[in-house]
């Protein structure tokens, strides 16, 4: 049996449990402080670090009763981090490890466990369960590398709570029997195996399905209500290439991923800025749901933003860490319509939001006379 101080995030028992994979009920968890140090909260994340000062103490609790299949898993899962276990004596006396960060990490102010818990517990937590299911297949450090699609994936799982759509469906049950992660990077996708309600009270037959696991995405379509234009951007897109349509490059309305803690309006805005330089003024909720139920989790955030749209806007731009390519378009409204009933655009979102604006551009040329 093994002690160990957790100072940070593992205070929180459900995260706790789920990277052990089990109950903590039979282990011994009492508070105790670590001397000559203080908890600093991550730069870069929502998570903490030690740092040595004379002057401080870092609170935390002390955990006796670790076996020895706990430790492997609360190595695998902080070895994602870059943590390792250091052996540090605590106020009381009794000498525990204790995971610290091998290299510098930059810090930036005090971490505090009740703002994590509010903000980014729920999030962390389901970001757990993609990473320990790992736990013996995939190495450590393969999982810091994926992480950042990890964490976008858990928090969309968080996003899919607060949904308010379909209030008027079944509401039945579904038995997921056998879930296989069949393949994980950028995106994932999942096989499994289920049986659902039927409309009858009755249950179906077992089911093998599979599903393509994304996170939420934001887009928006920018327009001009002065001089009466939207501005469209084109970049290749990979399922045109999946399905060896010619025409690979694509006219959409600005899109990105939700980043996980950010709301997707957030996420519209900033995609604005990153793809055309642009700075939106007013927001237009135009709807929300997924792009395709049958197959994919894709849920799309969709909205209509107010900006400046002068001419000199137009260009090639996008974020040269995302490797991203993208040319924008000037296009009036007269011309995008046409271009809608005319089955000139290939993408499902843009038609609706154009409709969308069909609908309601008389409204928000008025707010700008």
């Amino acid at each position: 049996m093994k002690s160990i101080f957790f100072y940070g995030t593992l205070r929180h028992v459900p995260l706790l449990e789920c990277v052990m994979g089990r109950a903590v009920g039979d282990l011994d968890i009492t508070p105790d402080v670590l001397p000559g140090h203080r908890i600093m909260a991550a730069s870069d994340g929502p998570f903490p670090l030690l740092a040595v000062d004379p002057d401080s103490n870092a609170t935390g609790v002390l955990v006796r009763g670790l076996t020895a299949d706990d430790i492997a898993r609360l190595d695998y899962y902080e070895a994602g981090f870059a943590y390792d276990l250091q052996r540090l004596t605590l106020q009381s006396g009794v000498a525990a490890d204790v995971y610290v960060p091998l290299h510098h990490i930059a810090s930036d102010g005090l971490w505090d466990i009740v703002g994590w818990q509010r903000d980014w517990a729920e999030i962390s937590v389901a970001a757990a369960e993609e990473v320990m299911s790992n736990f013996g297949q995939i190495s450590a450090r393969e999982i810091a590398r994926r992480f950042p699609r990890i964490r976008a994936r858990a928090w969309s799982r968080v996003l899919a709570q607060s949904g308010r759509h379909s209030p008027d469906t079944l509401r039945g049950k579904v038995e997921v029997l056998e879930r296989t992660r069949a393949y994980s990077d950028f995106f994932a996708l999942d096989e499994i195996k289920m049986r659902h309600e039927t409309f009858d009270g009755a249950m179906s037959p077992v089911l093998t399905r599979a599903v393509f696991v994304a996170s939420d995405a934001a887009l928006v379509l920018p327009y001009d209500p002065v001089r009466d234009r939207v501005l469209l951007v084109e970049q290749v897109r990979l399922g045109p290439i999946g399905r060896h349509d010619p025409a690979c490059w694509q006219l959409e309305p600005i899109a990105g991923m939700v980043d996980p803690g950010e709301q997707p309006e957030e996420a519209a805005r900033r995609e604005a800025a990153e793809e055309a330089g642009l700075v939106l003024d007013q927001m237009e909720t135009v709807g929300a749901g997924y792009a395709s139920p049958g197959s994919a989790t894709d849920f799309f955030h969709t909205f209509v933003g107010t900006c400046d749209l002068p001419d000199e806007i137009a260009g090639v731009g996008g974020a040269e860490d995302e490797d991203e390519n993208i040319r924008s378009h000037l296009v009036s409204y007269d011309a995008l319509l046409r271009m809608a009933e005319t089955g000139q655009i290939g993408n499902v979102p843009l038609t609706m939001l154009i409709y969308w604006l069909a609908h309601h551009r008389d409204q928000l040329r008025a707010g700008h006379a």
